[in-house]
């Protein structure tokens, strides 16, 4: 297991605290800084939290467990979604909330795969990250850090207020796995076009508890980090050729295919293409249809082009965003097997598709 940084920070003394918050750093923007060189290398976060003196405001425990070796979100990998997964598992029982700081780039992939990793998770496990490096003047790090602790934090008659996983930045709070990251250069970096924002961070923060995950019976937590990594992401786009998706379709050990379709579901009817994915069916591959567009479902039958789709048994992923498809199948597959994916895909299992 990869090494860790633990510091403790005490904000309510002499004051009693109103909540125990466990930071887990895994690199990225947010807490970057120049070399002599002016070139973005990571530092440690000792050094963010002198950088957030408001963070004596908030009369918070903080537990802040950072990655020894920082790392760019582009090279997140199913170890760390474990390691992700297993330091909340571990200190479930002691912290009433989790924020967790990650690069933006696979923020959406990692808060996608902890949802469904989490099972019976009755806690906050907020997501947030930087567009800049806090040590920048015009930095969004501080107010995305603040409000993360603050939603982590967020309780009522000692029942969490956001009790599932989710992304908070540039004042909005999305449910993870329905999240996207749709911007490099704006601060509006992710949305989740498909769901509304679970609140809205204003001169308070609104929550919309209507959409909110509800807090499940069972108080218990379980790990699941069982992975089949052997899932192919295949985008149908004008002029794509049988060369590519026969490529695609015939890697060895290949479990599932996300077919990034258009509009509600739709792909050429190109004999030879629907050829191909019958094939894969058949020889036991599950083809799952995601729409290429931001909003919207897949409807699968709705026109001829998606017809022929749902007759040779592709399945429709509905609403679902390919970073939660992906991490999805991942974790089915590896979990249950191929046969109970088929059945569980469909399903909504941590609010990630609308039935």
């Amino acid at each position: 297991m990869m090494n860790l940084n633990t510091v403790s920070i005490n904000t309510a003394l002499p004051g009693k605290s109103r909540a125990r918050i466990l930071i887990i750093y895994t690199g990225g923007t947010f807490g970057m800084t120049y070399d002599r060189e002016g070139v973005l290398v990571p530092f440690n976060f000792p050094y963010i939290l002198e950088q957030l003196p408001t963070l004596k405001n908030l009369a918070l425990e903080i537990t802040a467990v950072s990655f020894e070796n920082p790392i760019d979100s582009s090279n997140v990998n199913i170890e760390h979604w474990r390691l992700i997964g297993s330091i909340i598992r571990d200190q479930y029982a002691n912290h009433d909330g989790f924020v967790v700081l990650h690069g933006t780039d696979t923020m959406a992939y990692t808060a996608s795969a902890l949802s469904f990793m989490l099972e019976g998770l009755s806690k906050p496990v907020v997501f947030t990250g930087a567009q800049l490096p806090i040590s920048e003047p015009r930095s969004d790090a501080r107010e995305n850090l603040i409000t993360a602790l603050e939603v982590a934090s967020a309780r009522q008659e000692g029942i969490p207020l956001v009790p599932e996983v989710c992304i908070y930045f540039d004042y909005a709070l999305l449910r993870g796995n329905r999240s996207k990251k749709v911007e490099s250069m704006q601060f509006d970096a992710f949305d989740s076009g498909n769901y509304p924002p679970l609140a809205k961070a204003g001169v308070k923060i609104d929550y919309n508890f209507s959409v909110i995950r509800s807090t499940p019976r069972s108080t218990s937590l379980e790990l699941r980090d069982t992975f089949e990594t052997n899932v192919a992401i295949l985008k149908l786009f004008p002029g794509i050729n049988r060369q590519v998706v026969n490529a695609i379709l015939t890697i060895p050990g290949l479990k599932a295919v996300v077919v990034e379709t258009y509009g509600s579901g739709n792909a050429p009817t190109l004999p030879w293409l629907i050829e191909e994915l019958q094939v894969a069916i058949e020889q036991g591959i599950i083809l799952l249809n995601i729409s290429q567009c931001p909003g919207g479902r897949v409807l699968q039958g709705r026109y001829e082009t998606s017809k022929r789709l749902q007759q040779i048994g592709v399945i429709s992923g509905a609403d679902m965003t390919t970073e939660a498809a992906v991490s999805k199948l991942m974790l089915l597959i590896g979990q249950f097997g191929p046969e109970r994916t088929r059945e569980l895909i469909g399903l909504s299992l941590a609010g990630e598709l609308t039935s």
